[in-house]
């Protein structure tokens, strides 16, 4: 599992742990980590131009330090002072090493560098840069030299990912000691680059994680995996309600969205239209033609998937009445949501509900502006979860999931390919099918969101993809969890 924490629990456990080391050996240990990583964008070192953007915290002592290290294996290293002060250690051991030192207006030194540090603001900083940071950032990001961002690019706030202005856009973040909370979450993760995480033995002093990623050790040991008395009823049944006369293929893309993800059933209930495409697409459903909004005759499931196509009228409204009365866990999403936007009652169950919005949804949910949702994603998912009683995957650049009193999870293995129609149904269907067959609604959508995100990116293989070839790609994603060979 990746963890990330918060700036203020980061703090904490720095000033428990410099406690009990001697003063500075801290910054030592970062500044040693920052510079291996610098050495190794650098491929040479000696004659390499380096600027260092400095600060007046600690980040910039980091810098400094660093900058140190690499003049003495011949580097020409000028720091760029923006600070009102600079770390008076940090300064001094960068010029006794043979660094310079530039003003803020030293333009021409950033554009012409091989490598640009960015040890401008830290993990403290919040709200848009101030001068002549902002203008540093945005000098920095027009270059053409290699940035390094020392443990959060300046200008993203470190606690939430948020961008209020201009920000640094790092090739490379080396953060220290622990991954903080927005380098892993959209705005600010996307001007990350990649992370370098070192170690500089926080670890023993860090609280419970604000935020975490499953890794792929996880999402195997989680993925329900049939045994030698499994049939398919053990495996899981899952009840579709999706799709309308105008919106068939939403049935289509969740109904195998969840049979390639390994439900054991698929019991889809619907109307004329969407039920002739199901039976096309997919003969191993068992389906169910409406007519009338009932599910009493569509047999036991395990989970329900409610939602997707099914329309927003009355008759739409009923059948989701009925499908929440049940009392067996249930994924809501797309008209769903917006049934449920409309009418809360519809929530007031006692079994486990799973919603997947995007941001738009959200909104409607509960009453935020999509904009100030994707400014702030982990707040306002956040925010939902405990409003609603629900578990929350929240849909978008980051994907998101939220449920009262745990860490929030982040999906990292998503693609901007998968912005397209479709994709969300058959993230529907695979997170559904995991409910089914026994995940909890915070597992459910964890791992959902991973192998869904696996999917796009194997359908995509760097070129634009359809939501039918992300559900065909489900099943090649599960094999990769799993390490086993295409077949």
């Amino acid at each position: 599992m990746k963890t990330a924490y918060t700036a203020d629990q980061i703090r904490d456990a720095e000033h428990t742990l410099m406690a009990r080391l001697p003063e500075g050996a801290l910054m030592q240990r970062a500044a040693h980590g920052l510079a291996a990583a610098c050495a190794d964008l650098l491929g040479r070192v000696y004659g390499a131009r380096v600027v260092l953007l400095v600060g007046s915290g600690d980040n910039g002592g980091d810098a400094l330090y660093a900058g140190e290290r690499l003049a003495r294996r011949g580097a020409r290293v000028e720091a760029v002072l923006a600070g009102a002060k600079t770390h008076e250690g940090g300064l001094r051991a960068f010029l006794h090493a043979g660094g310079r030192v530039a003003g803020p207006s030293a333009v021409q030194k950033v554009q012409d560098a091989d490598l640009i540090v960015d040890g401008l603001v830290g993990i403290g900083a919040a709200g848009a840069l101030r001068e002549p940071y902002a203008r540093l950032a945005e000098e920095a990001n027009a270059a053409h030299g290699t940035i390094v961002a020392v443990d959060v690019p300046s200008g993203v706030e470190a606690s939430t990912g948020r961008v209020a202005g201009a920000a640094v856009r790092a090739r490379v973040t080396v953060t220290m000691g622990a991954y903080k909370t927005g380098l892993l979450v959209d705005p600010g993760a996307t001007h990350t680059g990649r992370v370098e995480l070192v170690d500089i033995g926080l670890g023993p002093f860090l609280p419970d994680p604000d935020v975490a990623a499953l890794t792929r050790a996880d999402v195997e040991d989680l993925l329900p995996r049939p045994g030698n008395e499994s049939d398919k009823y053990r495996r899981g049944v899952l009840g579709v309600a999706a799709g309308s006369d105008l919106y068939t293929g939403a049935a289509v893309l969740a109904v195998g969205g969840a049979l390639r993800a390994g439900a054991g059933l698929v019991r889809y209930a619907g109307t004329r239209e969407p039920v002739q495409q199901v039976r096309a697409h997919w003969p191993e459903a068992v389906i169910t033609p409406l007519d009338r909004p009932s599910v009493e005759d569509v047999g036991r499931v395990q989970a329900w998937l409610l939602g997707p196509g099914l329309g927003t009228g009355d008759w739409a409204h009923e059948l989701a009445a009925r499908v929440l009365a049940s009392d067996v866990p249930v994924l809501i999403d797309a008209d769903g949501l917006t049934l449920v936007a409309r009418d809360r009652s519809l929530l007031r169950r006692r079994a486990p509900v799973l919603i997947t919005p995007h941001a738009g949804e959200l909104s409607r949910l509960i009453g935020v502006s999509r904009d100030d949702i994707e400014a702030a994603r982990l707040e306002h998912a956040r925010r939902a979860a405990a409003e609603l009683g629900v578990t929350v995957l929240l849909k978008g650049s980051t994907t998101v999931v939220a449920e009262e009193a745990r860490p929030v999870r982040v999906n990292e293995t998503g693609t901007s390919w998968l912005a397209t129609g479709g994709t969300g149904d058959v993230l529907s269907g695979v997170a559904g099918a995991l409910l089914a067959q026994g995940l909890c609604c915070y597992d459910a959508a964890s791992v959902g969101a991973y192998v869904h995100g696996l999917a796009g990116r194997l359908a995509a293989r760097g070129a634009p993809l359809t939501a039918a070839g992300v559900a065909a790609a489900v099943p090649e994603a599960i094999r990769s969890v799993h390490g086993e060979p295409r077949p």
